[in-house]
């Protein structure tokens, strides 16, 4: 992965600033003088953060990072401002904002920023990840498959699943052991794990 840092500002010279600042350490950036430019780019999937502007002509910050939700887009976004307010900053935070800072960002705690923010986009990346692979695995069971896999979450042994499902003790047997390899998991508690992690209510009994 080749983690990216998109800078949105209409002031050139601020932009440009930014954009040297952030080479100087190596990252790889790409920078847009309004909002529809950035909104209408065709996005990296590698990790990422956003320096935005918080205060632009034809849109806020604000509606920026909605038109992103809209999108699909979770990116971690630093907000600056030339004039900040204690509401303005907590309106920030409660929109998502993973840093707020006044212009002229200080450059060491704008990297320290930067660097934070896209730890956090590719542990999220991660997750997401893991959650589309668990949702592959389950979308292979059958149907039969996921009543066992929804009966084993709630607890119920072998024998008590058979019975359940009206089948002899073998055969749920068989039926559980396909559901553990195709969901790739060792044992009892892994299995939950993932119901837990896709939402799947637990069977106890039919």
């Amino acid at each position: 992965m080749d983690p990216i840092v998109y800078v949105v500002d209409d002031d050139t010279s601020v932009r440009q600033s930014l954009v040297r600042l952030l080479s100087a350490e190596a990252y790889r950036v790409a920078d847009f003088p309004s909002a529809d430019a950035f909104l209408a780019h065709g996005f990296s999937p590698d990790p990422a953060c956003l320096i935005l502007d918080m205060n632009m002509p034809e849109a806020d910050g604000f509606s920026v990072t909605e038109a992103l939700a809209s999108l699909g887009y979770l990116i971690p976004t630093i907000f600056l401002t030339g004039y900040g307010t204690i509401p303005l900053t907590v309106k920030a935070m409660k929109a998502g904002a993973y840093e707020f800072m006044t212009k002229p960002a200080v450059p060491n705690l704008l990297l320290k920023a930067v660097a934070d923010a896209l730890k956090l986009s590719e542990t999220r990346m991660g997750e997401t990840r893991e959650l589309q692979t668990l949702k592959a695995h389950y979308a292979s069971l059958t149907p039969r498959e996921q009543e066992v896999f929804q009966l084993a979450i709630g607890g119920l042994l072998n024998k008590q699943i058979a019975t359940a499902l009206g089948v002899s003790e073998i055969t749920a047997k068989v039926h559980k052991k396909r559901v553990m390899e195709k969901m790739q998991v060792r044992s009892l508690t892994d299995l939950v794990r993932a119901a837990e992690r896709l939402n799947i209510a637990k069977t106890q009994s039919r």
